[in-house]
This record gives C-alpha cells, sequence and structure tokens, in this order.
C-alpha cells in the first residue's frame, strides 16, 4: 500500500484494474482525470494533473476545480496528443494565497486585525511574486498588489480590492503558490490513433456481390473485383470501414446447406467461418473469391476511396484445415478418438472445430501472430475477433500485445455478446473496440442505463461499437417495426457512439427471419449467396441509404458525435421518446448536437423535452437556436420544448446548437 502524502491523494481515476493496465484515450481525445483531494483543518488546497507523453516529457498542470462543493472530489479535463504510453498524476497542495483571501474577505470588512491580515497578505503576494513570470507584466501585477496592501495612505477596503483585482487574481491562478505540494503515484494511459473510437463500419460478403443465382442451376460467386464494384457505393454512404467475413477456404466435411441444414448439396458455398479445405487455411483466400493480387487490388480500391478493410478473423477451423493432421494437440479429442465439434446450446456448428489452448499455448501464440502479420502485410490494419471470449484472456493479451508493441496502429474489435465481466477483461487486455448489447436495449429506460454505463467510467477501458445487425442478429425489433424501426435505430446507433455499424441489406431494411422467435435471417448469407439489386430497390424508394449517408456526413463534422464520455440524457414526458446530448471542444469552438427519437415505429408520438440547461453550457431562462441537420429547419428552444415525431416521416430529430447564430424563423418544432 502506498502510504499517505503530506496532502492526500486519493482515489485517482481513470484507473484500470489498480492501474496494473493503462486507461484507454484516442489523439486528441479529451477525457477527464479526477481524485480525492484534503487536508486537515480549515486550510485550502488545490491540485492539478500532470501529463507525460511516450517520450518522458513532462507537460504543464492543468488546474483542477471542486466537483461539487464540500466532497473533496477535484477533476479537470486533459487531452493527450500524441499516440503512444503516457502517464498522468496529480499534483495537490495547500493554497495560502487562497486561505488568507478567504479570512481578508471576512476580517477586513469587519475590521478585525485590518493591519495585520493585510501585512501577511501583502508577504504572500510577495513570495508568490517570486514564481511569476517577467513576460506581459504579470509579475508587476502582483508586485503591484504588494505595493496596494502595504500602502496605509488607502483606505483598508480599496488595499484589499486591489490584492483581488480579477487580473491579479488570473495571474496567481495561474502560477500559484504552492506549498507542501504532494504528488500521486503516475497511472498508465494508452493513447491509439482515432479509428480505434471514431469510425462508420459497413460488413459485406465479397462472394454476394456480383453472384449470379440462377433457379435449379449452380450459383456463380461474386469476387473481390466484382466486389470492388460495390465499394464507391459504402464511400458514398460515408463509411470508413468495410468489413468482410472470413476469405477462406471453406471446408465440406459437414457443410452446412441453407438455412443451416445439415444436408448440403452440390452446390451449396458453405458457411465463410468454416476455415480450411485442400486449397489452404487462414492464410489462402477462397479460391471462389479470386487470388491474392485480387485482394490486395480489393483493398487498394477501399484505399482509393478513404475505406480501410476489417478483416474477420475467426481462430476455428473446418475439419479439412490443414491444422487439423498437421496439429491435432491444437483440438479437443473426444473418447471415440473424434474431434469435438463447436456449440453453444442449442445452437451446433457440426462443420467448426474449436481449438484447444492449453496443450500449445505458445505455438498457438506464434501461429496466431504469423497469421495475423500475413495480412497485415496485405493492407490490413483492422481485425474483427470472432468470438474471443471462447479463447483464454490471456491468451489474447499476448497476441495483441506482440502485435501492437511494433504495428500499434492495428485494431482489434472483440465480438464478444458475453458476461459483461468477460466483455470488460477483453478491453482491458488489448482490445481497442467490442461489441456491445445495444442490439437488445430498446426501451428509453434500457438504453439510458446501458449507454450511461458506457459513456461513464468504462469508457475508460471499453469502446463500444454499436452494430445495428449483424448475419447472426436480426433483432425482434426490425422484424416487426418496418421501415421507422430501420430509421430509429440508425439515429440511436451513429449518434450516441463514435463507433457504429450495419450489416449489408439493413438499408433495404430486410426483416424476415428464419421462423417465429428466431433471430436468424431467413436465406441467411452466413449459407448461400444473397446478390441484391441494389439500383432498383433506390428507385422503388425502399433504401434508407439516405438517411444513413446524412447520418454519417452529420458525424463527420460534429466533433461532439466523434466522442463518447460527454453524454447527458435529458428528460421527456413520454417514455416513448427519449433524448440526450454530446458536447465537444474544437478549434471551431464548442459544438453540441441534441437528438430527440421515437422510439415507437408504429405511432406518431408527442411530449415536452425538459432540458438541462447547465450541461449544454447554458442559463435556465435562455433560449437558443437549433438546426435540424435531418431537414436544415431552424428553431428556437429553450429549456421546455414541445416535440411531435411522426415515425411515417421523420422518427427523429438531430439538432445542432447554433450558439452565435440567430434564428432563422419557424415554431419550437413541427
Amino acid at each position: 500500500m502506498s502510504p499517505i502524502g503530506r496532502i492526500p491523494v486519493l482515489d485517482l481515476r481513470p484507473l484500470v484494474d489498480h492501474g496494473r493496465r493503462p486507461a484507454k484515450a484516442v489523439v486528441n481525445e479529451s477525457f477527464q482525470v479526477s481524485a480525492t483531494v484534503f487536508r486537515e483543518g480549515h486550510e485550502a488546497v488545490a491540485a492539478g494533473v500532470v501529463l507525460t507523453d511516450p517520450d518522458g516529457r513532462t507537460g504543464a498542470w492543468t488546474p483542477m476545480r471542486e466537483l461539487a462543493p464540500g466532497t473533496d472530489r477535484w477533476g479537470a479535463a486533459v487531452t493527450p496528443t500524441a499516440e503512444g504510453r503516457w502517464t498522468f498524476a496529480v499534483e495537490a497542495w495547500s493554497d495560502p494565497l487562497e486561505t488568507w483571501r478567504r479570512h481578508a474577505r471576512i476580517k477586513v470588512p469587519a475590521g478585525l486585525d485590518t493591519e495585520l491580515v493585510l501585512a501577511e497578505g501583502a508577504r504572500l503576494y510577495e513570495r508568490a511574486a517570486k514564481g511569476v513570470p517577467k513576460s506581459k507584466g504579470r509579475r508587476e501585477a502582483v508586485l503591484g498588489a504588494v505595493d496596494a496592501l502595504r500602502d496605509r495612505g488607502r483606505p483598508a477596503a480599496r488595499r484589499l480590492a486591489a490584492a483581488l483585482a480579477p487580473e491579479v487574481t488570473a495571474v496567481l491562478d495561474r502560477h500559484p503558490l504552492r506549498d507542501l505540494l504532494t504528488v500521486s503515484e503516475a497511472a498508465p494511459l494508452l493513447v491509439e490513433r482515432r479509428r480505434a473510437l471514431f469510425g462508420s463500419w459497413y460488413e459485406l460478403f465479397p462472394r454476394s456481390e456480383g453472384a449470379v443465382v440462377v433457379p435449379g442451376g449452380p450459383p456463380v460467386s461474386g469476387t473481390f473485383r466484382t466486389a470492388a464494384e460495390r465499394l464507391p457505393a459504402v464511400a458514398a454512404m460515408g463509411f470508413d470501414v468495410v468489413y468482410l467475413p472470413p476469405v477462406h477456404p471453406i471446408g465440406s466435411t459437414h457443410r452446412k446447406g441453407p438455412d443451416n441444414g445439415l444436408s448440403a448439396g452440390p452446390h451449396d458455398v458453405g458457411v465463410p467461418w468454416a476455415i480450411g479445405s485442400p486449397a489452404g487455411g487462414h492464410d489462402a483466400v477462397h479460391p471462389d473469391l479470386g487470388t491474392l493480387d485480387d485482394f490486395d487490388a480489393f483493398v487498394d480500391r477501399a484505399r482509393s476511396l478513404r475505406l480501410e478493410v476489417a478483416l474477420d478473423f475467426a481462430l476455428q477451423c473446418s475439419p479439412d484445415h490443414p491444422w487439423v493432421t498437421e496439429h491435432p494437440e491444437w483440438f479437443h479429442g473426444r473418447a471415440d478418438g473424434t474431434i469435438a465439434y463447436a456449440e453453444n446450446p442449442p445452437k451446433k456448428y457440426q462443420d467448426i472445430y474449436p481449438i484447444a489452448f492449453d496443450r500449445d499455448m505458445d505455438g498457438l501464440v506464434r501461429e496466431t501472430v504469423r497469421l495475423l502479420r500475413f495480412w497485415m502485410a496485405h493492407g490490413v490494419r483492422i481485425f474483427r475477433v470472432d468470438n474471443p471470449h471462447t479463447k483464454p484472456v490471456v491468451f489474447w493479451e499476448r497476441v495483441i500485445a506482440e502485435v501492437n508493441s511494433s504495428d500499434p496502429d492495428v485494431i482489434f474489435l472483440a465480438e464478444a455478446f458475453t458476461r459483461p465481466a468477460m466483455m470488460r477483461t477483453l478491453a482491458a487486455v488489448g482490445f481497442q473496440q467490442s461489441y456491445t448489447y445495444f442490439t437488445w436495449r430498446n426501451s428509453k429506460r434500457e438504453l439510458t442505463e446501458y449507454l450511461t454505463e458506457l459513456a461513464g467510467e468504462s469508457a475508460a477501458v471499453m469502446r463500444p461499437n454499436l452494430f445495428v445487425n449483424t448475419p447472426d442478429i436480426l433483432p425482434e425489433y426490425l422484424q416487426h417495426g418496418g421501415r421507422a424501426a430501420f430509421e430509429v435505430r440508425a439515429v440511436l446507433a451513429a449518434t450516441l457512439s463514435p463507433s457504429w455499424g450495419v450489416y449489408s441489406g439493413y438499408e433495404l431494411c430486410e426483416n424476415t427471419p428464419l421462423r417465429p422467435g428466431s433471430e436468424e435471417y431467413l436465406h441467411s448469407e452466413k449459407y448461400e449467396l444473397r446478390p441484391r439489386d441494389w439500383e432498383a430497390a433506390e428507385r422503388a424508394g425502399l433504401s434508407i441509404a439516405p438517411l444513413i449517408t446524412a447520418l454519417n456526413r452529420i458525424r463527420r463534422r460534429s466533433p461532439a458525435l466523434q466522442q463518447l464520455r460527454d453524454l447527458c440524457f435529458h428528460h421527456t414526458d413520454r417514455d416513448t421518446i427519449i433524448a440526450y446530448s454530446k458536447t465537444a471542444e474544437s478549434e471551431g469552438g464548442t459544438n453540441t448536437v441534441l437528438v430527440i427519437v421515437n422510439l415507437d415505429p408504429h405511432h406518431t408520438q408527442e411530449t415536452t423535452v425538459s432540458l438541462d440547461m447547465p450541461q449544454l453550457g447554458l442559463g435556465w431562462h435562455e433560449s437558443v437556436p437549433v438546426r435540424d441537420e435531418l431537414t436544415g429547419e431552424t428553431y428556437r428552444w429553450g429549456r421546455a420544448n414541445y416535440v411531435r415525431l411522426d415515425p411515417s416521416r421523420a422518427p427523429a430529430h438531430v439538432l445542432t446548437l447554433l450558439r452565435s447564430s440567430s434564428p432563422t424563423g419557424g415554431s419550437p418544432t413541427r
């Protein structure tokens, strides 16, 4: 246990696993450092945060403030400016100047010990002046206060006023007299590139793009070359990342047929996650998709459109994978001599063998790192890791540490819909992003509680990526809510989290389940080719791509939506309407986005939105013009605002506060 310093500095945050692992941030992300700071008696204390960069350079301290009077809890926002391993610490000190100010404001007006109080102040200010720079007249301002305090020819009130003048106080706040300086232990901080926090993801199956399916005939797979033709449309919708399921050879043993059927026909294409065949394993591409050169061309085309390619990394095998014969020690043997296939009751994956880690952990780490570096050499810097919670945490800690030690820009997304402790620990050991329970959080209460958790202390370790759907997950809300449900969930995901994602077909509002009560899609793309006529759907007005495009455009120009931690929920009179805001500082000033969403996809809802005005940086009686970024309309909003949202027209407002603009007309809302 560390000893308590002369000025106690306790409960430093953010702290991950008691400081054994680093808290996380990205370049230019502001986050709050807080600590409990106090001392004996009634004398004033003060505190500041000090950042030390990866090169060991210590910056100037950032002043902290007491977060709530009387709590002894101090905090300040800090902003790291470069990638790498930083540290932060809190400096605390006795503040004799503030102690004197408190006493002087009481004693001098009351005529108590006036000359003694002013003389003591002069001595303190004179001592403080020695630590004030001479430039810009700052030291002279403090010394002028010293002269005033000692000038018996002036009234006592004027002498005190000179010492308490705002310009003098401002100088001494920046250059305080710091007695009994105490420094906390340094806490680790890992600063990563911005894509680790902010990005819009689009998942597509290359084999479906450009595929030809003729009833009764053999299907013709799409290729990397035909899939690349879809990339301009993905980029035009404003996505940053195009994510591909496994692109490797698929096994034939126990191959699944359509809709997870146990008997595959001769032309059934199989599940991409059943990796491995005589054509190769995890470092090969499926022959139907093309060659590695074709994959490289796909990555290059994506890069030219400012899209990053994310690749699914599924550490499992089909029974036909070369590992099965080359490394039998990597699999679970059963009593009858066979290898156990994967199960997640009631789901069974007869076409997939899971990996056994405890007989050759070192060998599996080496092979996994080799495979990751193989794909990194082909332009992949983002990996979506399939089911990491079914592998040992220590395995991922070793793998990610080895990769990121030489390539810190590589990002790992944990696809782990599992218990909170496992999800948090995977993030703590290195995963830069995590899937979440957002897909199943639909009510105002559920969303408020869960996103408050994600945006709170959890944000120092786990970054959420809010996927609205996946090839495995067609939520009940989307099955029964129609087009409006898809619009509602897109607005929520795109504005609640800096990272969000959609699986291809979402923009067409595909919502037919395999059977009632199932979250599996009918004719799931996991088991068969699903070519889509994108142009025909758009001509028929069936696509919500225009809304998705608008949301991604708003995100790119709104710094508030590019961060997670400053999320505030506001009161609404109805549980069917949710309201929240996000605020961020940028070079252009303060950016605040206020989002109001009708969670009922079937009915028009009305409510009064009551804003927490101080949280928005406004006074309780102020009003401010706001612009709806989805419609371009401008209104004036104050503390209480009537809202009516018709899901058949627009289920949400996405409002930017126009702090320095004048309203252009309109009523409080439609």
